[in-house]
């Protein structure tokens, strides 16, 4: 009789139990309420990227501007909320999201497949163009990708561009560098022979190098690569006000505004 009693407490205790999970709900989306109870948007981005994001001289003091930067106000313009701007290197970007450090990244960041299992994003805004800075002097001596063989080629690291240098360039060096102005600065010491990164980047460090030149050849890159912002997994809510945001900007021609304006301030005068 006890073993029997015993038998029917531990049925009742599993259906319970399983009546209790039947009804759990799927955690709720607060991603959008937060920000606005909050009222601000925290936005993760390493300022190292010219004209997307940067850091120069206005009126006497050092602000952090660009294309997406540009952006980010934009978002949080339409959220009705603050924006706040979260200084950090590039490999760490995306990992604040998971740390509650910032509230999305917006930072030249590509969407792929490897990343949206961690990651949701937004919309795409921007189509990646790439480019390889090389010396002025030896400009000529590449016409092709395999006139990179055997050669030394900077990118940075955690970047789609780092990710094209090596499936492309397999018989090339790639130096992955935390900071882009760290390769800039490794190619005219002559440490490496290239510089791989985007067309518009490319574009602000030619304008204040005259030693630099744009290589005839760049990297193929997939229509996969285009830049998008981030924000942690489950964010439906604010992915949906942020795609509008961006729906608007690219029906206006907006966010080419956005890059024609801070290329502006990377031109040294």
């Amino acid at each position: 009789m006890i073993k029997k009693s015993l038998l029917t407490v531990l049925a009742l205790a599993g259906a319970l139990l399983m009546v209790a999970c039947s009804n759990q709900q799927p955690t709720a989306d607060t991603s959008l309420k937060e920000i606005q109870e909050a009222g601000k948007l925290v936005v993760a981005v390493s300022p190292d990227y010219a004209p997307f994001e940067f850091q120069t001289l206005i009126d006497g003091k050092n602000k952090v501007v660009g294309a997406d930067i540009d952006l980010a106000q934009a978002i949080a313009d339409h959220l009705g909320v603050e924006l706040e701007i979260s200084v950090m290197s590039f490999d760490n970007v995306l990992s604040s999201l998971q740390s509650d450090k910032a509230d999305i990244a917006i930072s030249g960041i590509s969407y792929t497949e490897e990343r949206a299992k961690a990651f949701d994003f937004s919309e795409s805004y921007y189509e990646t163009e790439n480019a390889m800075l090389v010396l002025a002097s030896e400009v000529g001596q590449y016409k092709a990708l395999e006139d990179f063989d055997n050669k030394s080629v900077a990118v940075q690291k955690g970047t789609i561009e780092e990710g094209l240098v090596k499936a492309q360039l397999t018989d090339s060096n790639v130096v992955s560098l935390t900071n882009m102005g760290e390769a800039i600065n490794e190619l005219k010491s002559g440490k490496v022979q290239a510089v791989n990164l985007e067309g518009p980047v490319a574009a602000g460090y030619l304008a204040q190098n005259k030693d630099l030149a744009l290589s005839q050849v760049a990297l193929e890159v997939s229509d996969g690569d285009a830049k998008a912002v981030a924000m942690p997994k489950g964010s439906s809510a604010l992915k949906a006000e942020i795609d509008k945001v961006i729906a608007e900007l690219l029906k206006n021609d907006g966010y080419s505004k956005f890059i024609d304006e801070a290329s502006k301030l990377t031109v040294v005068e």
